[in-house]
């Protein structure tokens, strides 16, 4: 069951992927992505949130979201 629910929050974060323009969406995305992650690999769905978010937020500087 863990591996569906990580294999949907993945396919939807790219899915939006294409879409989100601004930093703010993308950290928004990314923080929801990981927390969904976290939750279901039985981590911290905050430390999830925390890390994914900031990854969001900073793809476009490190040249990820080109």
């Amino acid at each position: 069951m863990r591996t569906i629910k990580t294999l949907v929050a993945v396919a939807f974060v790219a899915t939006l992927a294409g879409c989100l323009q601004t930093d703010a969406e993308r950290g928004l995305a990314g923080a929801a992505a990981g927390a969904l992650v976290a939750d279901a690999t039985d981590n911290s769905a905050l430390t999830g949130a925390l890390i994914g978010g900031a990854a969001g937020v900073y793809c476009d500087n490190m040249g990820v979201c080109r």
